[in-house]
């Protein structure tokens, strides 16, 4: 007798082994490390126009491209170096997005160093607790929420903005 398969989001496509996975054991799994929380900031930002596939396909290069995913690291890339990852055919080769993800890198250390982790910063809008929700169909699920808009105004407010003047 097969194994039932557990209940998933109907946007996995379960042909799509690493979809399943991730879905399966990362998607909506609190975490309270900060450098899982760069890493899905970075490839989140990434996925913008794209896929979330693509850019799942493409996380062994990121880890490679972006120093296991340490900010520290990431925030002392020069033009150069973005340059060099523009050709790199294992991320997604947006000379625009690279450059993002080296100026969030400097924003996240600066969250970090204003909310002593980043961790803290993202926790304190749900008050250290995940958000339960229980949406029957993706048409419910509205495109923001007031944590999401208190988040927002926080960053663009926060001296860790680097569009902040």
């Amino acid at each position: 007798m097969a194994a039932a398969q557990p209940k998933r989001c109907s946007w996995v496509n379960v042909d799509d082994q690493l979809m399943r996975e991730y879905h399966d054991r990362e998607w909506g799994v609190p975490t309270h490390d900060d450098r899982r929380h760069f890493e899905f900031l970075i490839l989140e930002a990434a996925q913008a126009g794209l896929s979330w596939s693509i850019v799942l396909k493409k996380r062994e290069g990121y880890r490679g491209a972006f120093r296991q995913f340490d900010p520290g690291k990431v925030a002392r890339y020069s033009p150069a170096r973005i340059d060099k990852l523009a050709a790199d055919p294992g991320i997604v080769r947006n000379r625009m997005k690279i450059a993002a993800a080296v100026a969030n890198a400097r924003a996240f250390l600066a969250v970090q160093k204003e909310y002593g982790s980043f961790d803290a910063y993202c926790w304190q809008f749900v008050n250290g607790r995940p958000r339960q929700n229980r949406w029957k169909s993706m048409r419910q699920i509205p495109a923001t929420s007031a944590e999401s808009d208190a988040d927002g105004v926080v960053i663009h407010s926060s001296s860790s903005c680097p569009n902040n003047g």
